[in-house]
């Protein structure tokens, strides 16, 4: 018996029920996203940003797969209210992928995402993320390990090329080789190279410069897949733009500065005719949550942090945030102190 019958001991049986929904769903859920951040799209962040838009895919931070496998905590902890939700994984062993993917499946997230894209030194010691570049035919095998065992969809995140595999050529092999022989129909693509021996993490998000016009074609090439741009992407109008020629859209870290730019994506990308969210009343249907949290030990500044940005641009913001940084992690900090916080906002009828 091989490890993925004994993964999914009944595959054959259930092979017949993958059908087009699946990817209609996927296609639906990622017109919008907010891209994986590490330290960032924690659980706690993620039910923030649902209150903010029902539609936007929201995705994990990266999980490394033997934190899943061996860790004493549980990292695939979420809460139901956060879907559509995608885990990222990072690894580069099939049969582990494999067993984890079946295993996320089996928790209900919505969508399985392979960092291809990291450039930090430490995933590149383990041999994940964006080095994987320079090996399509491996990505392919993870892939499609945990193809065969699921039946959500497996999607890759990845950059335009790495240190001097920076060509068009290498980025158009490299999808052909995931999407053919791994049977991948998605891709992110953070549309700068990762220069993985001579920049920080941070400056491989500045530095080098977007290419846009690769990543768009790259869908004139793949007509059939989906492919969805990353990276320098700040306004739901530069969505929008996109959204011409791609896919989907992925925001990062524009969106955890300025939360509030989530609030239209439904109106604006989803053409939801729900009303644009009060930013007051937004913080107060949080309570129910913190509380919660509170009760079983989360600090309530492990919270906060995440919505300190929401009132971006307006009189009091300085002060909600200084308040909330200096008073949320004291001892038996409770909701008290972010109503105190949200004295300090002048306009309490503020739409985001």
């Amino acid at each position: 018996m091989n490890y993925l019958s004994t993964i999914y001991p009944n595959k054959n049986h259930y092979i017949d029920q993958k059908n087009f929904s699946l990817h209609r769903k996927q296609q639906h859920f990622c017109r919008f996203s907010v891209a994986p951040m590490f330290n960032r799209t924690d659980r706690h962040c993620r039910y923030f940003y649902r209150k903010l838009s029902q539609q936007t895919m929201l995705y994990t931070e990266m999980v490394m797969i033997n934190t899943i496998i061996h860790g004493k905590s549980d990292s695939l902890a979420y809460s139901e209210e956060e879907h559509p939700l995608a885990l990222q994984l990072a690894g580069n062993d099939p049969k582990s992928l494999a067993y984890c993917a079946r295993l996320a499946e089996k928790r209900g997230y919505d969508e399985i995402n392979l960092n291809v894209g990291c450039p930090s030194p430490r995933v590149q010691k383990g041999f994940f993320g964006a080095c994987m570049m320079k090996h399509a035919h491996l990505v392919s095998d993870l892939i499609k390990a945990m193809r065969d065992v699921t039946f959500i969809p497996i999607t890759v995140k990845t950059r335009i090329g790495i240190d001097y595999h920076d060509s068009y050529e290498f980025l158009h092999n490299f999808i052909e080789v995931v999407s053919n022989k791994g049977e991948c129909n998605s891709f992110i693509v953070h549309a700068r190279k990762a220069l993985l021996y001579t920049l920080s993490p941070k400056e491989n998000r500045e530095i080098p410069p977007l290419d846009y016009q690769r990543v768009y074609r790259l869908k004139r090439n793949f007509p059939n897949l989906n492919i969805i741009i990353n990276g320098g992407i700040k306004t739901i109008e530069q969505a929008k733009i996109h959204l011409n020629h791609l896919d989907g859209v992925m925001i990062g870290r524009e969106v955890y500065k300025n939360p509030g730019i989530l609030a239209y994506v439904d109106r604006d990308l989803f053409n939801s005719t729900d009303c644009i969210p009060n930013s007051m009343e937004v913080v107060r249907s949080l309570y129910p949550y913190i509380e919660r949290e509170l009760s079983s030990g989360t600090k309530l500044g492990s919270i906060t942090r995440h919505i300190l940005g929401l009132f971006q641009g307006i009189e009091g913001a300085q002060q909600w945030r200084r308040y909330l940084t200096q008073n949320a992690y004291k001892p038996g900090s409770g909701i008290e102190v972010v109503e105190d916080a949200l004295k300090f906002i002048i306009n309490k009828n503020h739409v985001l």
